[in-house]
């Protein structure tokens, strides 16, 4: 905007950075020029942008190399090169994200640092922040463990980088906030600066949420002119702004991946983002602070110990141990318990000694512990107990390591009660940015092991806990967040005092002034237990954190927890897929035909039944986990395998799987099981396509009334079953008139936001009315059919970042974020939400390749248009010959694999193509493969994928009805106010 003269054209100052500064860092030759002017070192590296430059650039640097797109966020489009054939094949990868390259130096095993830098208009400069990476360069800072403070420099290394990083920041002229990133040899102090972000950055909101140091609230205040000396810390209350934190515990951020639920993904983990959450865990040592946030992933793992036992040669380990994926810390274990020595891990992880260290500590203790296996519970000595629970062991831990891997839920009461009787309690301290040397207010808190003393006292004023959603993953990300903070807010409104307990630095439900006590924290039994206990609210919500509260119901219930809301009985009734499934049947609702089966054979006779393709899947799933559509005999196996290894203590639920049907949804808030507000979306998709991944409208655009009326009756039959008090959500089939229920979720869902946003009516504040107690009257939720506009709910998807992966929507979930547009008219907002994620109205050429029958007739109409409106079309073999059969004109394009000009890969690789519609025949894996290249091609090279032959089809009229001049740019208040 900057350069295009926008700002000066409408006479708008930038506060803050100069732009000048911005471009000084962002742009790699200009940067480089500029830490040369102060004797600061840098990577050696070249920016350029053709391919010619980067060879010459290589060579004369010397392999291996790290190629780096400039303007890039989380590492996309870099990676390393060891020889020239990776070198091309990644520069061309690059150029698809940006115009400029840099081939720079590999730095690979020096050790990478970060300091937050805040310097004022008047030259005031402090670090806020230092932090240290557990994986050394090489692993992009976003997918490694990154600790705080740093734990391995000495005192020389530390202040040398924090005078450099001073130094470097004044001379760019940043104000306001910014990190710096070094590679620090671990042998020497050489060290170079490999990056400054202007701006606040994804480190930037760790450690503000570390130390305590709001940054960005202190950051917008500088760019608005303050100096540091004039502002207050808003956290402490106490010091002014122009204070470095100093801290007394440890602070350990740890990415989350979904890397399984992509078919065919590179799983390695390296200079490119794929992680899609990350969680903050706190405690005294870094023992306790890693283990709480291995936990805190929620991946199924109870810490770096006491997991279920692998069975592993040392090939596989070394390979773990020096190619590293997202489950390389677990290898380190795999390691110590195979006897190699911290020297050989060392060699093999280039990770810091300090930190393996750590880690054999944790293996030491946990054989300790194993030791005692044969005496039981009751020998377990005091001063063991409490020096495991220093070292992060959870009772589950403790449990599995003294007593076996039986029973482990019953295992860990048992704990449980015996460390009770001990006297072995947690403690709870404040994270007060001053390491307890002056008085703070904080109401940041974290339970530990390593103390005598709470620092402060239970809340005595009635008060609600509300429990977080955790850490982003795929099927649970901000939305769930977004309830929360709105339960928070509306309780608050109501009188009560507010306690979240929630672990993840991204959300706003963690930011300091959200609630009365944060407590950042596990959401595990024990640890919410502990918190219950200490704070004796006057309930628990659990209806706004999506899965991970949901599961913890029963539990809390058993433990006596004062749930608000529908009964844990009734929940478990909706999550258990026989019992729903049963309830359904007493109610005479209709839903796709099932059995719950535990044998092959039991399965193949109930698909001689109902015929493929049948949907596989466990109980207590989140966005489909383990859950998959399959077409014939050979899929059947395969997945089986998969799926009693997800879960061994249940059956699997086979249905049939229902084609061609529209998938609608009800979001709802019942009180004492009677329907008091509601709001219904439905999918462009037919289902199939998981509702996190599917486009959805809202209000509906093509569902009858008398469907409607259909879909209000069940509900309220269901809502009254189930006596459901507070959020709630079922997913409806719509076939021919006829109306299934697929599920029904006894929590707010994922389109909870989108829907109370686009109708202004807040279906959380109403649940959580209801959950206090609150009369709420029944509202007239149908006026939203009057609306004079359309809200559209598109997914946003990561493909670029995950190489390898197929970018295919199934019935699991893929995407990673959403976006919703408004628009006077269905196409309108359509169109809007398809360019917000990433989608280009094509400019000349389109390549269809139709798939089955059915969807080359679902896209004849819209191929009219397309031709209509002069663009080219290319075809694959069985689309081209369909098309000619109907009068269009299309060019062939032959398949990847007959290897024949011209070829649709040869066009895709050239950008000849501005919009590939590829639709899979079935899920059958010779069908997958060879569409894959298509697909993982266009993906490759940045051109607009679609999949999906209703979502093609809605896409193409929208573009071809409008043009970009067609659509209205409207605040929320003007449509609001239409």
């Amino acid at each position: 905007m900057f350069r295009a003269g926008v700002f000066e054209k409408y006479n708008v100052k930038v506060l803050g950075t100069p732009v000048q500064s911005i471009i000084d860092t962002e742009d790699r030759d200009i940067f480089k020029e500029k830490l040369d002017q102060i004797g600061v070192l840098s990577a050696r590296s070249v920016a350029v942008t053709t391919m010619e430059d980067a060879v010459a650039a290589a060579e004369k640097i010397g392999f291996p190399i790290i190629v780096r797109a400039a303007f890039a966020l989380g590492g996309l489009g870099s990676g390393f090169a060891n020889n020239m054939d990776e070198l091309r094949a990644l520069v061309q990868k690059s150029f698809t994200t940006s115009d400029q390259i840099l081939v720079e130096e590999s730095l690979k095993g020096w050790k990478e640092v970060e300091y937050e830098v805040v310097r004022d208009q008047y030259d005031n400069c402090i670090t806020v922040c230092n932090m240290e990476n557990f994986d050394p360069i090489g692993i992009h800072t976003g997918e490694s463990i990154v600790v705080a403070p740093s734990q391995t420099l000495s005192n020389r290394e530390y202040h040398k980088l924090r005078s450099i990083g001073i130094k470097t920041i004044r001379h760019l002229g940043i104000v306001g906030e910014c990190n710096i990133q070094y590679a620090l040899d671990p042998v020497s102090e050489d060290y170079r600066v490999i990056e400054v972000n202007a701006r606040l950055s994804r480190s930037s909101a760790l450690a503000s949420k570390a130390t305590g140091y709001p940054l960005a609230f202190v950051a917008a205040k500088l760019s608005l002119g303050y100096s540091l000396s004039e502002l207050k810390n808003s956290v402490t209350q106490t010091t002014s702004a122009f204070f470095e934190p100093a801290l007394d515990y440890v602070v350990v951020k740890l990415p989350r991946w979904d890397l399984g639920k992509f078919e065919g993904v590179n799983r390695q983990i390296g200079s490119a983002m794929k992680s899609v959450g990350e969680v903050m865990a706190i405690g005294k040592s870094f023992e306790e602070a890693i283990q709480k946030g291995l936990r805190m992933l929620d991946t199924g793992k109870r810490g770096f110990v006491a997991n279920k036992p692998e069975q592993v040669d040392n090939a596989t380990i070394d390979k773990l141990l020096s190619e590293p994926n997202e489950e390389r810390i677990f290898a380190i274990n795999l390691a110590f318990e195979a006897g190699y020595t911290l020297e050989q891990v060392h060699d093999l992880t280039k990770i810091d000694h300090w930190f393996l260290q750590r880690l054999y500590t944790i293996f030491e203790l946990s054989n300790q512990l194993a030791a005692q296996r044969g005496s039981g519970l009751d020998a377990l000595e005091t001063g063991l107990l409490r020096e495991v629970k220093k070292a992060g062991f959870s009772d589950q831990q403790i449990a599995v390591k003294l007593l076996g891997q039986g029973d482990v839920k019953a295992d860990e009461l048992l704990v449980r009660a015996r460390r009770k009787a001990l006297g072995v309690l947690p403690v709870i301290k404040q994270i007060d940015t001053l390491a307890a040397e002056f008085p703070a207010k904080t109401n940041y808190l974290y339970s530990t092991y390593h103390g005598t003393e709470n620092d402060l006292q239970p809340e005595t004023n009635k008060s609600i806990a509300v429990l977080g959603s955790g850490v982003y993953r795929i099927g649970s990300s901000v939305e769930f967040d977004w309830c929360g903070v709105n339960a928070v807010q509306t309780a608050a409104e109501e009188g009560y005092k507010t306690i979240i307990i929630n672990y993840n630095p991204e959300t706003v439900s963690t930011d300091y002034d959200v609630s009365d006590r944060l407590y950042f924290e596990e959401l595990s039994f024990e640890r919410v237990m502990d918190i219950l206990e200490f704070e004796q609210p006057e309930g628990v919500i659990l209806s706004t954190g999506g899965q991970i509260p949901n599961n913890l119901a029963t539990r809390l219930a058993d433990a006596k927890a004062p749930i608000l809301g529908t009964a844990p009985a009734r929940i478990d009734e909706a999550e258990n897929r026989h019992k729903f499934s049963s309830i359904m049947d007493e109610l005479g609702i209709a839903q796709p035909r099932w059995k719950e089966l535990t044998s092959l054979d039991a399965m193949f006779e109930f698909v001689g039944e109902v015929g493929y393709p049948v949907l596989i899947r466990p109980s207590y799933v989140l966005s489909g986990a383990s859950m998959n559509v399959v077409s014939n005999a050979f899929e059947m196996e395969a997945f089986l395998k998969a799926a009693a290894e997800v879960s061994a203590e249940y059956p699997v639920v086979v249905s049939e799987f229902m084609q061609d049907a529209k998938e609608i949804e009800l979001d709802a808030v019942a009180d004492k099981g009677e329907i008091v507000s509601y709001a219904i979306s439905e999918h462009v998709e037919f289902a199939g396509v998981h509702s996190g991944d599917a486009t959805m409208y809202y209000p509906p655009q093509k569902v009858y009334v008398r469907t409607i009326r259909k879909l209000k009756t069940i509900a309220e039959k269901i809502a009254k079953r189930y006596e459901i008090s507070g959020p709630f959500n079922i997913q409806f089939l719509d076939k021919n008139g006829e109306i299934r229920v697929i599920e029904c979720n006894i929590r707010a869902s994922r389109s909870y936001p989108f829907v109370s946003k686009v109708s202004g009516n807040n279906l959380i504040k109403k649940a959580t009315q209801v959950l206090l107690g609150k009369k709420v009257a029944r509202d007239e939720s149908e006026r939203v059919y009057d609306l004079p506009f359309v809200g559209v709910k598109a997914p946003q998807f990561s493909f670029t970042r995950l190489p390898g992966a197929d970018p295919v929507l199934r019935v699991d979930m893929v995407s990673t974020g959403e976006v919703g547009c408004l628009g006077d008219t269905a196409e309108e907002a359509l169109l809007k939400s398809m360019l917000s994620v990433g989608y280009k109205i094509p400019q000349k050429s389109v390549l269809i390749s139709g798939g089955p029958i059915k969807s080359k007739v679902a896209l004849l109409a819209a191929t009219e248009l397309l031709v209509k409106k002069g663009y080219q079309i290319y075809a694959t073999q069985g689309t081209h010959r369909f098309f000619a059969e109907n009068g269009i004109p299309s060019s062939l394009l032959f398949w990847p694999d007959d290897y024949q000009e011209p070829n649709v890969l040869t066009y895709l690789k050239e950008k000849k193509i501005d919009l590939v519609i590829n639709i899979p025949k079935n899920l059958s894996k010779g069908e997958l493969d060879n569409d894959y290249k298509i697909r993982r091609t266009a993906i490759d090279f940045g051109i607009p994928l679609l999949t999906n032959a209703r979502l093609a089809k809605a896409f193409i009229q929208a573009f071809c009805r409008l043009e970009m001049k067609d659509l209205k740019i409207k605040s929320w208040n003007e449509y609001k106010a239409m």
